[in-house]
C-alpha cells in the first residue's frame, strides 16, 4: 500500500482559477480581495487569462471603483474578452443584492439624527445612477423614516419637480416631514441656483400645509452636500 504525504498544498500550488474560492473556504469571505470575489462570479476565464485575470481586467477598467461597476449594463460587461449574457447577468444580480442589503434598515423605520442618518437611507438608490432622480424620504414625529418615494426621473443634468406631487405623497403618508434628496450624476456636490431656488419654493409650501422641509441631500459617488448641514435651508 503506498503511503500517503502529509504535505499540504499552499494556495500557490492550486491552478489559479481555482484559488479564490479554495481560499474563502479556508480563510472566509473576509481575507479575498474585490478581484478574488467578482472571480468567484464569473466561475472561468477566457483562452488567454484565468476568471482571476478577467476579474483584474474588469476592475482595471472601472480603477477599481465598485460603484462604477455597478453602472455598467449588461451590455457593457459582455464586451469583455470571456464574459456571456449568463456571466454579465451573475455580476449584475450579485451587485443589485449587495445595493438592495444596504436598504434593509429603512424597512425598521430608522431614526434620522442627522444628515448622514439620512444619506445612509437613501444613497444606495442613487448615488450610482447615470441619470438624475428626486426622492423623498418621509418623515414622523418622532423623525423616523416612514417612505421613501421618487418623485422624478430626468437626465445627466436635471430633472423636474413637481411640489404638488411632493407634497401629495406627505399628506398620503401623514408626514410631519420630509427630506429632499437628489444625485449629480456629475460628481459635483455644490448645489446649483435651481437646487437652491427649488429647496426655498418647497420649504415655504411645506409651511402652508405643515410639513417641514428638514433638509436637501445633494447625493454622489463620493459623499452628499445637506442644505441643513450648510445653513442653506
Amino acid at each position: 500500500m503506498g503511503m500517503y504525504s502529509n504535505h499540504k498544498l499552499t494556495i500557490k500550488s492550486w491552478a489559479e482559477e481555482d484559488r479564490p474560492r479554495e481560499k474563502m473556504l479556508l480563510k472566509g469571505k473576509k481575507a479575498l480581495s474585490d478581484a478574488e470575489l467578482l472571480a468567484i462570479i464569473l466561475g472561468s476565464g477566457n483562452r488567454e487569462t484565468s476568471a482571476l485575470g478577467l476579474a483584474q481586467q474588469i476592475l482595471h477598467s472601472v480603477e477599481g471603483d465598485l460603484h462604477a461597476l455597478t453602472r455598467k449594463t449588461i451590455a457593457d460587461l459582455t464586451k469583455f474578452s470571456g464574459v456571456g449574457d449568463a456571466k454579465a447577468i451573475a455580476i449584475v444580480a450579485a451587485l443589485e443584492l449587495g445595493s438592495r442589503r444596504q436598504l434593509l434598515d429603512i424597512k425598521k423605520k430608522p431614526q434620522v439624527r442627522s444628515s448622514q442618518d439620512a444619506f445612509d437611507a437613501i444613497s444606495p438608490l442613487i448615488r450610482d445612477l447615470p441619470h438624475e432622480e428626486f426622492w423623498i424620504l418621509l418623515m414622523d414625529r418622532a423623525n423616523q423614516i416612514i417612505g421613501r418615494e421618487r418623485i422624478s426621473i430626468g437626465g445627466v443634468s436635471g430633472t423636474l419637480v413637481d411640489a404638488k406631487i411632493i407634497f401629495r405623497k406627505a399628506l398620503e403618508y401623514q408626514a410631519c416631514g420630509i427630506i429632499l434628496c437628489h444625485n449629480h450624476p456629475s460628481g459635483n456636490l455644490k448645489p446649483s441656483p435651481a437646487d437652491i431656488d427649488l429647496t426655498r419654493k418647497l420649504r415655504k409650501a411645506g409651511d402652508l400645509v405643515d410639513v417641514l422641509v428638514l433638509d436637501h441631500l445633494i447625493i454622489t459617488e463620493g459623499g452628499y452636500c445637506s442644505f441643513a448641514d450648510e445653513g442653506a435651508l
